[in-house]
């Protein structure tokens, strides 16, 4: 089974977030605001680092609930930049809370985050059609768009590369490789939403 070139052959967790998750469509806000936290976490380490913690992750970010992480006080932030079981960047871990109080705000604002984040694509996601992994870019006037507005708005850790690589996580952009047998699974799943 033929997949893109970033997971073949990879851990078994690589192709299992490859496989079942990286690409499809996500409305859930919960699962949104993860995303965005784990993107931001990720900058500057390899996304498989971010995947072996993301178990723990869900476990002391209360199961990525925007209203809890918005109200960590400094005693909390303390705590999580103890935890060995994330990432302990001081920055990231101010950046989630600022991030989770921006969102609660973007909700009450739109309704939903999903709302406000899929109206940059259009409510449709964007179908690519790449041949290799290194015809994928990592940002474009999509996500600095996005990008430029998530940060007027509050949020950090943000930059243009952060929100294409959370568009593609979270299938605002179907960024599977042509010769994958995940894209056209993908791409269908776009055509079952509508």
């Amino acid at each position: 089974m033929k997949r893109c070139a970033w997971a073949q052959g990879q851990s078994s967790l690589y192709e299992s977030y490859h496989d079942t998750e990286w690409g499809v469509p996500v409305h859930d806000d919960r699962l949104l605001f993860e995303f965005l936290i784990l993107e931001g976490a990720q900058a500057g380490l390899s996304w498989e680092t971010i995947l072996k913690k993301r178990d723990h992750y869900r476990r002391v970010y209360d199961r990525f609930d925007p209203h809890k992480v918005a109200r960590y006080d400094d005693a909390k932030q303390a705590a999580l930049l103890a935890d060995p079981g994330i990432v302990r960047n001081r920055l990231k871990v101010a950046a989630s809370v600022t991030n989770a109080q921006a969102f609660l705000e973007v909700q009450a604002e739109f309704g939903s985050f999903d709302a406000y984040i899929w109206d940059f694509v259009d409510g449709e996601p964007i179908q690519n059609r790449f041949g290799r992994m290194v015809d994928i870019p990592a940002n474009t006037p999509v996500s600095e768009a996005m990008s430029k507005d998530l940060k007027r708005r509050g949020f950090r850790f943000v930059g243009g590369t952060i929100a294409y690589a959370f568009m593609q996580a979270a299938g605002l952009v179907n960024d599977h490789e042509t010769g994958c047998y995940r894209h056209a699974e993908v791409a269908g799943l776009a055509d079952n939403d509508s």
